[in-house]
């Protein structure tokens, strides 16, 4: 099967639609798919092109077996909703006009968090007059909306009204929660289009390893109960309670928060570390993804953060699936839904209360003091890292795709 596959994040880019479209990409390629990538030079989230690569018109190349297709875009920061929609719309714009060159394939697929990618994907499904595929990793606008990026109510129900028509377009939309999926069906979207693949992890890349100890005494974390948090700090997170947290278990425990990523809200939270002489945090700064692992294994604890609020509830962090690969027992605090569910469905870890310094700073407390339910909270996460494998997941995005290329 020939894969058209529009996304506007891919490595060198750490974040989890890079790794999400990467990861199970490797595998189509492995069993004999012909995958191409059309996306934009890596430049996430600091809003600068990474070392080695150029924002080109359009430059080509080849990715263990993938073809990658780079197409000229406008580069911001993470921050800022009106910087942010010039990236999209230009990416939108120049993955059109420079996709219309390439073989037709026999399927287009375009992933979101952005939905502007939607729209190339339907547009360039159209030109080459193939199915279209929206994959669906978060609800956009409602998430900007959640967390405040964008507040200005006609502008809103204009993308909604955006989101709504490629949801109507695409031959099968496939969302990574049951309850983007229910949001949808609540808004019109047939039930019998949607196929749910929920979120997964590289078990070859992920997996429990003793503590790196060159970088343990590098960092200074030796005979520290670790708690880590590997990934974006956006202003999704809500990570001012988890410094607030730190502040209340500063001198009155061992544990040491461990922040490896970057991210829009980075800068205000070092702020906080500063101001409050917080010597139980740590940051390390972004790292490329081969080095993760390495980060991992200094962390007893995964923590996961996320705002309050109804539209966070539907969303489970990739996070979690890489600490359950690694071993590692999870604290979150984020509102009761999809994540919540599954960290107390499978009991690998704790939940806190979203925003509640007090609440997270409880879980983190218990979890360095009780050995026994750190261990089992620690054995019950690896156990359950097969559940969310991210070869299942390639297998169920290649089943939703057949489908619709042996329908036509």
């Amino acid at each position: 099967m020939k894969i058209l596959f529009l996304t506007d994040n891919f490595p060198p880019e750490t974040n989890a639609a890079a790794s999400r479209v990467y990861e199970r990409a490797l595998h189509w390629v492995k069993w004999g798919h012909d995958v191409t990538i059309l996306t934009s030079a890596p430049n996430k989230p600091q809003g600068k092109v990474y070392p080695g690569f150029k924002n080109s018109w359009r430059s080509v190349s080849v990715q263990e077996g993938i073809r990658v297709v780079r197409v000229k875009t406008f580069i911001a920061a993470n921050e800022g909703a009106v910087l942010r929609v010039f990236d999209f719309l230009s990416y939108m714009v120049t993955s059109v006009l420079f996709g219309v060159f390439e073989k037709r394939p026999d399927v287009v697929v375009a992933t979101s968090p952005q939905f502007f990618t939607g729209v190339s994907g339907w547009a360039l499904s159209k030109l080459f007059r193939v199915p279209f595929v929206f994959e669906i990793a978060d609800l956009w606008p409602a998430g900007i909306a959640a967390v405040g990026a964008i507040k200005t109510n006609w502008v809103i129900r204009a993308l909604e009204q955006v989101e709504l028509f490629l949801y109507r377009k695409a031959r099968t939309v496939v969302t990574l929660t049951d309850a983007f999926r229910d949001d949808l069906v609540r808004r019109g979207i047939p039930r019998e289009k949607i196929r749910v693949v929920i979120n997964g992890v590289e078990m070859t890349s992920f997996y429990p390893m003793a503590p790196d100890v060159s970088l343990q005494e590098e960092l200074g974390l030796k005979g520290k109960f670790v708690v880590g948090y590997l990934g974006t700090m956006g202003a999704a997170h809500g990570l001012e309670s988890a410094m607030l947290a730190a502040k209340i278990l500063k001198g009155n425990s061992n544990v040491h928060l461990l922040f490896v990523g970057a991210g829009s809200e980075q800068n205000k939270l070092e702020k906080m570390k500063h101001e409050m002489a917080l010597d139980n945090v740590t940051f390390a700064g972004q790292k490329p993804k081969g080095e993760m692992i390495r980060y991992w294994s200094l962390c007893d604890v995964a923590m996961v953060s996320l705002r309050a609020g109804p539209v966070l509830a539907t969303v489970i962090p990739s996070k979690i699936f890489e600490a359950m690969a690694c071993g590692k027992a999870v604290a979150l605090a984020g509102p009761e839904g999809e994540a919540t569910g599954i960290v107390r469905s499978t009991g690998c870890g704790y939940v806190a209360a979203p925003e509640n310094p007090e609440s997270l700073a409880s879980v983190l407390k218990t979890l360095s003091e009780d050995r026994g339910q750190f261990e089992k909270c620690s054995k019950a996460s690896l156990n359950s890292a097969k559940n969310y494998s991210r070869v299942r997941q390639a297998e169920a995005m290649i089943e939703a795709f057949s489908r619709e290329v042996q329908v036509g």
